[in-house]
């Protein structure tokens, strides 16, 4: 699995100071675990609206630190909670778990 991350677009992001992005890292690790989470206990409850949150959050910090593997996954997971659905989550939530685990290593 690829985590597929742009470093130099998150370089430019902290305006290349390389103790900021480990920092913004670092929570981003801390929230996305929270996020994550939540995600779990709302596809238990099967409920996409509980869902979607999480997964807008995870999406965006992702965005932000060109994390472009959890982005993409964030944002497929949210698109089908916005239509109601849990499909996309159920089947790629392990995935994301795995990926995530991947960015806290960086």
């Amino acid at each position: 699995m690829d985590l597929r991350w742009n470093r130099e677009f998150a370089m430019g992001q902290v305006d290349n100071d390389e103790a900021l992005l480990k920092e913004l890292l670092t929570i981003f690790k801390d929230s996305a675990a929270s996020d994550l989470a939540a995600m779990a206990q709302a596809v238990a409850l099967d409920d996409p609206v509980k869902a979607r949150g999480p997964a807008h959050s995870i999406k965006g910090a992702a965005a932000s630190l060109g994390l472009e593997a959890i982005r993409d996954m964030a944002t497929a997971i949210e698109k089908d909670c916005r239509e109601g659905s849990l499909t996309v989550a159920m089947e790629n939530l392990s995935q994301l778990e795995i990926l995530l685990k991947m960015a806290a290593e960086l």
